[in-house]
């Protein structure tokens, strides 16, 4: 069966419903440790553990030991459980296929495949489809993190407003795993209940809340060309925090969904959220930012960060740092 999502594996798992073999696979890995982390906590007591419970890693195992591990029995235990870690790194993994299609009931094995799906047209995965359980992990859209967040931090019993929300969706990415490590720093100094602001992601994270691609983009919109030179002159003093390259691929894609919302009819902020996929929250900056950008201006800003892009990779550059780069940018873009 193909699984919905880690919730529907976790759900069953806590109604004691188990497969015989997971075959967690895809772009996303914080969605298969997450699942990992479930069946190795859960299935086992600690006493069970103990004899019971095996991880191999990919780099160190091959198809026999995996084979001759799942096909033990369990001892003093219903089940075993055997995690491989890294399977990806497995070359020849397609040849499970004969223990995936006659697995032991009582072992409960998980494929942890990251970064990439095996290949769908093999008999290993077809009798991992009929025997077990397929969970395919794919990355966020960009536009998805912020939402993403928000529902992570509210399931773990903290508040969290739209700017912080996407204060750390614009400077973390979609690397979910990293967006998690970070929010964690801030839950340690935060009572349960308690709101993540600006201020507190600024102490724990070190993303500045006054200076940040965010707030750039907000500046851009304004016209303020004393605000957004400020932040400039902070990303060049600050070049490992504020890197050139994630900062010109977040510009891009905000002008981009700028020219969208001039192709928009129904400008009601609950609308164009859903056309541009942003929080109605920042429904007017992007009005804001139409305003002062027309279509044809735009455009040209399109032209200028492909052609800072491939200067920030030395194309046609010999010795400007990244931080001149940008402020001569942002002096094209507002003039």
């Amino acid at each position: 069966m193909i699984a919905k999502d880690w919730k529907e594996i976790n759900g069953n798992i806590k109604k004691k419903i188990y497969h015989p073999i997971y075959l967690l696979m895809g772009e996303e890995p914080f969605f298969i440790d997450v699942v990992s982390d479930i069946i190795e906590k859960n299935i086992l007591n600690e006493t069970e553990k103990e004899f019971n419970q095996t991880v191999l890693y990919g780099r160190d195992t091959d198809v026999p030991t995996i084979v001759s591990t799942a096909k033990r029995y369990p001892m003093m235990a219903n089940h075993q459980v055997v995690i491989i870690k890294e399977a990806h790194l497995i070359k020849d993994l397609e040849n499970l296929e004969g223990y995936a299609a006659n697995p032991l009931k009582s072992t409960i094995l998980v494929i942890c495949h990251k970064y990439k799906s095996v290949d769908k047209r093999k008999g290993f995965y077809k009798n991992v489809l009929k025997n077990g359980v397929v969970l395919e992990s794919k990355k966020l859209y960009d536009d998805a993190v912020p939402g993403w967040i928000s529902t992570y931090v509210k399931q773990h019993g903290y508040k969290i407003g739209d700017k912080a929300t996407q204060l750390l969706a614009d400077h973390l990415g979609a690397d979910l795993g990293k967006v998690v490590n970070e929010i964690r720093k801030v839950y340690i100094s935060l009572p349960k209940g308690g709101e993540i602001t600006p201020g507190l992601i600024e102490q724990n994270i070190g993303i500045s809340k006054d200076f940040n691609v965010f707030e750039l983009q907000k500046a851009l919109s304004e016209k303020n060309a004393l605000k957004a030179f400020q932040i400039v002159k902070y990303f060049g003093e600050n070049p490992k925090a504020n890197p050139m390259v994630f900062t010109l691929a977040v510009l891009h894609a905000f002008f981009v969904k700028v020219l969208r919302y001039h192709y928009v009819k129904d400008r009601s902020p609950k609308n164009v959220a859903s056309e541009l996929g942003i929080n109605p929250f920042f429904a007017k900056d992007y009005q804001t930012a139409a305003a002062g950008f027309p279509v044809s201006r735009l455009f040209a800003i399109m032209s200028l960060l492909r052609e800072y892009d491939l200067k920030v990779k030395g194309v046609e550059n010999q010795s400007a740092s990244d931080g001149e780069l940008l402020k001569e940018l942002i002096y094209k873009i507002l003039h």
